[in-house]
């Protein structure tokens, strides 16, 4: 007794644990400590901002799975054990709060909404500061935001969420990559990939191994948050990479006082959301005599689309725990997603498995955090050009299978059910990011952290044909084996001061970071027909000739070593100065340019702050500016260094002996050129940021101009008598501007009765234009098809934006049924090379996104929508697929392919505006209902804390011109390395699917 007396008494009374008053006597105390009845306390939570009620609150005995709901007039009832026992107060879309009981009995709580709390903190980079005092334009995406459904990667939960961020699916396929541009892209051979952060290690943007999006070893449900740094003040601490944007993922953590348990499971099913409108059997037979084609009629009623197609389903499980105690907290979790995909024999299995801990020690002063994410992809992908294009073209009136059930086997054409059975190909991904990062606290201000990690991946991609008689082939497989390995090393401190009205905190580092990636490739031909898979027993090859199996491969290193520092200053909480400068040093430039440096400099003014303004409408008005350079360095390794090649032909050597014996040659592949650097990106952004109504509407409006200089191209030698046929280099002069204007806003309402109701959105303007290149025109974006090859669509072209599309003007039919195209440079005909004009850019000139959400007491409905506009497509299936002259032959196609009464069946259709296409619209992404259903309704209430249930609709419809599978693709077909933008050839269909939730929470 006497020593909880000298305990309670020794303690300030501003923190005696008890929580009673301080001249309370101490002998109630200990009358108090000696009871063991509960007490029950009562009260009510309301919003701070709006004074109403939250109903459907959680108020949770820290530490326990003891807790209550808030009821319509936002009223609780909770029994606690004694006067030391903390309650947790949380709400969706407001700040969680804890209130220590001590002697009260009646305890009423405001919690401040999240959305306009603006001392939310926010990732910046080897640092975080709070959304009040940032001077940077960036954005953060909690994971209560993230979009919704069936996802597979980082990107897809940021669709429509953050402006001047555009996320394009590139196809349907699960695990398919996904092309993401932070305001506009910036390069013509450098790709436009923003650089990854997870949880502080920078990911290499490499594949993997397979045609898989790399990120998809990442589980979505582990994601706690995505900040994404948009212009150059807050990205030019990353330097050489932060040209294209920066993109901070950082992943769930424990607290301590509460240990969770959740248990999650998703089951989805999809189907083709938009197949083309081929015709059917008896308009195919019409069409087919119309144009004096033979109809070869087999009397059957096959839908190829429906054939080659299915509905797909897709699991999804998740077991997560997490919790700790004052030094120590931890979270894990393991996951398996299983996605069908809408194509038969199309299928991504991912299993992860997730553990973080962070341990405290010496008094608090040294800080261990530990990280580890360990994942397996397998992903089967069919042939989906061939499966596809057969399917659009097959005659509708021949059987899909013969008497027996099984694929029909014709001489006319392949039966794309045939190509399924035989093709496959599995890439399989084994994927380690771990991560050890110390800190330690040397005086009160000054912190030193050392940042340890390693993201280590291997691949094994398996391509295989089987053996078959009709039609005929020969068996094959294929392997290739990847090693992706990427080491960082960083040393930083970090220094924090306050005196007056000043605030400083400065950061000084060090980072070195080391990539190994390397390819082995081996393949046998000649399998028998056997039930035994060649992916199963390579020995049954007969084939292993050089000539036609020779192995293959490539290995390669590359370094960055960087020196970086950044300085914020406050004053009275005002007045807000930001200092960046970094300096990179590259593996992959010349010997004269190994070290680039960025510097950044943005202020702010929090102008709300001001008494002139603490009277009026605004609770938070901040007018922030900056300027910075980045630098973009993803090209190809050594192309700074001289190359040679070595084999024996008759074009890299000479007979010595007046035989026709050649011996071993070397040539020049490659020139050096030792001046290589980095393409600098310089940016200014004005933004505007404010909120009105006591915080209810809040919003942001900025100006940004990023200007791309020092260009990377790969050219040809301005002297012809060079050694090799091209080089590398900075193109000088040449630039690619992006500038626009952002807009973002977002209105909050609570009722007193428990009603809650959200709407936001974002629009981009963005324009983008490509200036002083020495080339009239910088071809790519290759055209696939009969009668296409080397025929290319995009153009990088002076004064036009990139995604140009550079063809010839189509302007109708002639009297002949052939096709006319405009004579642009006057030479008398119609239809050259140098006729093609700028018929429009694959880039958009709008984005728009709504997010809106209502819920009253347990229910909560969510929808997000998501468009486009002033962009185009090339539909190059169309072209090689929609036409008359294949209509004749018996190949089956839509409406489209007689668009043109008068044309001829002889009519070639070359690549030309005709297939141009508005490539707008607008499209409700996903539609969420969600209900948090009460454990005690079910006699559970003493077992699980929460009990959600969900249905989701993704991709439900989409408002659009464009005739093909979806307007949003984006098939790579680049040319030399040179992006290419805005082609749709034979993509792979996007799925509509509905998917249903369970999730709970012990």
């Amino acid at each position: 007794m006497w020593l909880g007396l000298l305990a309670a008494t020794a303690m300030p009374p501003q923190v005696r644990g008890n929580g009673l008053h301080p001249n309370e006597p101490a002998d109630l105390t200990i009358h108090r400590a000696q009871t063991n009845a509960e007490i029950t306390i009562t009260g009510r939570v309301t919003d701070a901002t709006t004074n109403e009620a939250l109903a459907g609150c959680s108020v949770v005995l820290k530490g326990t799975q003891r807790g209550a709901t808030t009821d319509a007039n936002g009223n609780y009832r909770i029994a606690v054990p004694n006067e030391e026992a903390v309650l947790v107060i949380g709400f969706i879309g407001f700040v969680s709060q804890e209130e220590r009981v001590g002697n009260r009995t009646t305890i009423n709580i405001a919690l401040k909404p999240a959305t306009a709390d603006l001392s939310q903190v926010v990732v910046i980079g080897y640092g975080t500061t709070t959304k009040k005092d940032a001077t940077g334009a960036l954005k953060t995406v909690k994971s209560t935001d993230f979009n919704r459904g069936i996802i597979n990667t980082p990107e897809q939960l940021l669709q429509g969420k953050v402006a001047g961020v555009n996320v394009t699916s590139a196809s349907g396929e699960p695990g398919g990559r996904q092309s993401i541009t932070v305001r506009g892209p910036g390069g013509v051979r450098t790709g436009s990939t923003p650089l990854f952060v997870l949880d502080g290690i920078p990911l290499d943007n490499s594949s993997t191994g397979g045609a898989t999006n790399p990120l998809t070893f990442l589980n979505p449900q582990d994601i706690e948050a995505i900040d994404v740094l948009k212009d150059a003040s807050a990205t030019a601490i990353y330097g050489a990479r932060g040209a294209n944007g920066v993109i901070l993922i950082t992943t769930k953590k424990g607290k301590a006082g509460a240990s969770n348990l959740t248990l999650s499971a998703n089951i989805g099913l999809s189907s083709m959301a938009r197949p083309i409108a081929l015709f059917g059997p008896d308009e195919y037979r019409r069409q087919v005599a119309a144009v004096g084609g033979v109809v070869d009629d087999q009397k059957a009623s096959t839908d190829w689309q429906r054939e080659i197609s299915r509905q797909a389903t897709t699991q999804d499980y998740n077991l997560a725990f997490s919790g700790g105690a004052e030094r120590l907290t931890y979270y894990g979790s393991v996951g398996v997603q299983n996605q069908e995909g809408i194509l038969k024999n199309s299928k991504l299995n991912r299993y992860t498995g997730r553990f973080n801990a962070s341990q405290k020690f010496l008094d608090d002063r040294l800080v261990l955090d530990v990280n580890l994410t360990a994942s397996q992809t397998v992903n089967e992908r069919p042939p989906i050009e061939g499966v596809i294009g057969a399917a659009l073209s097959a005659n509708p009136t021949y059987p899909a299978y013969d008497a027996k059930g099984a694929p029909a086997g014709y001489q006319a054409f392949t039966n794309p059910l045939i190509t399924l059975a035989l093709q496959k190909d599995i890439t399989t991904t084994n994927r380690v990011v771990a991560s050890v990062s110390p800190s330690f606290k040397i005086t009160k201000d000054l912190v030193y952290k050392l940042n340890l990690g390693v993201d280590n991946a291997t691949s094994t991609r398996d391509l295989q044909s089987l053996a078959n008689l009709v039609p005929q082939q020969d068996g094959r497989l294929e392997t290739t084996y990847r090693t992706n390995r990427n080491v960082l090393i960083e040393n930083y401190f970090t220094y924090t001061k306050g005196w007056a009205d000043h605030n400083l905190t400065a950061l000084v580092g060090h980072s070195f970071q080391k990539f190994f990636v390397q390819e082995r490739i081996w393949s046998i031909n000649k399998f028998p027909i056997s039930p035994i898979e060649p992916i199963y027993n390579p020995s049954l090859g007969q084939d292993l000739t050089l000539a036609n199996n020779r192995p293959g491969g490539f290995a390669l290193e590359n370094e960055l070593q960087s020196f970086f520092s950044r300085v914020n200053y406050q004053y009275k909480g005002r007045y807000l100065l930001t200092a960046t400068v970094r300096a990179d040093g590259s593996s992959k430039f010349g010997a004269n340019n190994k070290y680039g440096v960025f510097p950044s400099f943005s202020a702010g003014w929090r102008l709300s702050e001001e008494r002139f303004l603490q009277s009026g409408p605004f609770s938070d008005l901040k007018l922030r500016a900056g300027w910075g350079q980045t630098g973009n360095q993803e090209i190809p390794s050594k192309i700074t260094q001289a190359l040679f090649t070595s084999n024996v032909s008759n074009t890299t050597s000479y007979p010595l002996d007046g035989s026709t014996n050649y011996p071993a040659g070397t040539t020049y592949t490659r020139l050096a050129n030792p001046d290589i650097q980095w393409e600098v990106s310089t940016q200014t952004d004005v933004g505007l940021d404010f909120g009105l109504l006591k915080g209810a509407l809040t919003g942001s409006v900025d100006y940004f101009r990023k200007v791309s200089g020092k260009i990377l191209l790969e050219v040809i030698p301005a002297d012809p008598i060079q050694p090799a046929a091209t080089y590398w280099t900075n193109v000088p002069d040449m630039t690619i501007t992006n500038q626009g204007v952002e807009l973002d806003l977002n209105y909050r309402y609570v009722s007193q009765r428990g009603l809650r109701f959200d709407l936001g959105g974002n629009v981009t303007f963005i324009k983008n234009e490509v200036k002083n290149s020495p080339y009239t025109v910088i071809t790519s974006g290759s055209a696939s098809g009969a009668g296409l090859t080397s025929a290319t669509v995009n153009g990088y072209v002076n004064g036009q934006p990139i995604g140009t599309f550079f063809l010839r003007e189509y302007i109708g039919i002639d009297e002949k049924g052939v096709s006319k195209y405009s004579d642009i440079d006057g030479d008398g005909i119609g239809g050259t090379d140098k006729d093609r004009i700028a018929a429009g850019s694959a880039l958009p000139t709008r984005q728009y996104n709504i997010n809106a959400s209502v819920g009253y007491k347990g229910f909560d409905l969510t929808a997000n929508f998501n468009g486009v506009s002033g962009n185009k497509i090339y539909d190059n299936t169309a072209n090689a697929y929609f036409y008359k002259a294949r209509l004749v032959k018996g190949l089956n196609g839509p409406a489209e392919a007689l668009g043109e009464p008068n044309e001829s069946i002889n009519n070639s259709a070359p690549v030309s505006t005709r297939f141009l296409k508005d490539g707008s619209f607008f499209r409700l992404n996903n539609l969420s209902l969600g209900y948090n259903l009460d454990p005690k309704l079910i006699g559970m209430k003493g077992w699980i804390q929460n009990i959600r249930l969900s249905a989701t609709g993704q991709n439900l419809f989409v408002i659009t011109k464009y005739n093909g599978y979806d307007p949003e693709v984006n098939t790579d077909r680049t040319v030399n390395g040179i992006s290419s933008y805005g082609i749709d050839y034979l993509s792979y269909p996007k799925a509509r699917s509905f998917i249903f939730g369970l999730n709970l929470t012990f």
